[in-house]
């Protein structure tokens, strides 16, 4: 039977600014996001078995629950509905990424699912409606069609392209003893309704994108980290440890729970590892979008 093998990246948000609630509910973001090289990994194998069979490994919270609930399902499924296909599809889930840390690991999933399937199937869609159909399983999944560094606006789902940086050495820290929920991050923010014209709310995107195109990789911010921080101090913590063992900046990965640091190598972030013995440590690499793209594409 064919079978497609397809990596789902983590990412991290190197700026996450939030600049109100809007009257819809969601709020309004500004973020420049950067694929790592930490991977998931899917098998897609078409089946005579009617139907969408998933089964996933290396997270038991996940395994237990209602397939039809993940992502990565819900994204095959609505591939069929689009397409009208009706073959069965087998599809294993290889889980690396730590769920609910702020890392993506589940729109990725869900991004690679889409990427994958289409191939398996040797069909294609226009790029605008892949995106639509990625944007409606969440608002970080269109990214990963990209990959690489790019430019999140509105709910983080409207994805400009940016320059690459330089590859950074990551140190990814995820303690397994802390799980922050995104609601209720947004909670804890008690962000204040969106007021900006849309003049104001241009400029404003103006001066972000200014920002994006300039800056390689530094000023890290995140405007999480202040609310997050306040209910687990520990997370903080963890970022100043990063700082200390010579991470040249650090920060909240997305609403966290992980934190991240970019260090001058990957020796430096190996050795710095060693002192969260405690929790779950990821030495990885920042992925430019050529990488990204050959390596999902299964070209290397």
């Amino acid at each position: 039977m064919p079978e497609v093998r397809i990596p789902a990246f983590a990412k991290i948000n190197l700026r996450l600014d939030i600049l109100g609630k809007r009257a819809d509910g969601f709020h309004e973001l500004r973020t420049i996001f950067q694929t790592i090289s930490l991977y998931d990994e899917l098998r897609l194998r078409s089946t005579r078995r009617p139907g969408i069979t998933l089964s996933i490994r290396g997270n038991e919270t996940l395994s237990q629950e209602p397939s039809r609930k993940n992502l990565v399902y819900r994204a095959v499924e609505a591939l069929r509905s689009e397409l009208s296909l009706r073959g069965g599809v087998e599809i294993e889930l290889t889980k690396k990424i730590p769920a609910g840390r702020g890392l993506g690991g589940g729109s990725s999933d869900a991004a690679a699912a889409l990427v994958g399937y289409l191939r398996l199937m040797s069909r294609n869609l226009p790029a605008a409606r892949l995106m639509e159909i990625a944007a409606s399983l969440g608002a970080d999944v269109p990214f990963f069609l990209l990959g690489g560094r790019a430019l999140g606006v509105n709910r983080g789902d409207e994805i400009y392209p940016l320059p690459d940086i330089s590859r950074q050495a990551i140190l990814v820290v995820s303690p397994k003893a802390i799980h922050v929920p995104t609601p209720e991050a947004y909670r804890w923010l008690k962000a204040k309704p969106l007021r900006l014209t849309k003049s104001a709310a241009n400029h404003k995107l103006f001066e972000f994108c200014a920002l994006c195109w300039s800056a390689q990789g530094s000023g890290l911010s995140n405007d999480f980290e202040r609310a997050v921080f306040r209910r687990h101090p520990r997370l903080g913590k963890i970022k100043r440890d990063l700082l200390q063992r010579g991470a040249a900046e650090a920060s909240l990965a997305g609403s966290g729970s992980a934190v991240f640091g970019v260090f001058p190598s990957p020796a430096m972030a190996r050795r710095a590892a060693v002192g969260f013995q405690g929790d779950q440590t990821f030495v990885c690499e920042t992925v430019s979008r050529d990488r990204y793209i050959r390596l999902v594409n299964g070209t290397r």
